[in-house]
């Protein structure tokens, strides 16, 4: 199946009739290809307050043989593209825009895929610009321009206890400007689970708070639990850092390594 996609545009909050947990969805499609060269508008300053559910704009559950190209994504209320449970996919040539104060804006979520490349993308947004979640496994990303945003992470990884794993994932050639982290691992006390084979490679920062931090307290900002010290955690291995060039920003620059 071929979509080419030109313009859509959400719902305001005050005008969404759809399900809080996306806003489009694609599920159980083999061989979809969805590219063009249109705009999709989340609207997502209406919801950036909202405390409840809101929607991501462009979700993909298992779906094989999946390619994503071209499109521009704007302004999500919660992450753009999120990819589950998906085998073999390609992400290319894609514009993510989101302010650097907007919440939780995501710009590519995988979670539970294995096979996936992310390549060529310019991605601005006020969270992470790529995360890598539970279950993948044989990630490759490169030719990405990230920022503003939280960077590349892997996790967060082993909340509230889960049993997380990930491995086989490969950042390369990529840059981050002004962006709060750049290559960053992120795991919860008391999981368990791994993290391995991870190798960045080719990292070009540009005033970036944070150039390589893992965590292994994360704790998204709740005090309680970073109260609540545990003996576990998920195990972070086998991850290599090379040819990195560029500069930290100077007022605020720390390195965490747990």
């Amino acid at each position: 199946m071929i979509l080419f996609l030109k313009n859509l545009v959400a719902s305001s909050k005050g005008n969404w009739k759809g399900d809080k947990d996306q806003w489009i969805l694609f599920a159980d499609i083999e061989g979809l290809v969805v590219e063009g060269d249109g705009e999709i508008n989340g609207q997502g300053s209406s919801w950036w307050e909202h405390k409840g559910s809101r929607p991501t704009a462009l979700k993909f559950k298992s779906c094989n043989n999946l390619r994503l190209s071209g499109l521009t994504h704007v302004d999500s209320p919660m992450a753009h593209i999120h990819i589950n449970n998906c085998n073999y996919v390609t992400i290319s040539s894609l514009r993510i825009n989101a302010p650097e104060s907007s919440p939780n804006t995501d710009g590519i979520d995988v979670g539970a895929s294995s096979n996936v490349v992310i390549q060529d993308c310019h991605i601005a947004t006020g969270d992470d610009c790529i995360a890598i979640s539970s279950g993948t496994s044989n990630i490759r990303i490169s030719g990405i321009d990230c920022g503003p945003g939280h960077g590349i992470s892997i996790g967060s990884l082993g909340k509230d206890g889960e049993t997380a794993t990930v491995e086989n994932v490969c950042v390369q050639n990529c840059s981050f400007r002004g962006t709060t982290n750049g290559a960053r691992i992120k795991t919860w006390q008391g999981g368990s689970g791994y993290a391995r084979m991870i190798t960045f490679h080719g990292i070009t920062l540009d005033n970036v708070e944070n150039p390589i931090i893992i965590d292994q307290f994360y704790n998204e900002g709740d005090s309680d639990k970073a109260k609540d010290h545990k003996s576990s955690a998920v195990e972070v291995s086998n991850v290599m850092y090379s040819n990195f060039t560029g500069t930290p920003d100077q007022d605020k620059s720390h390195q965490e390594n747990v």
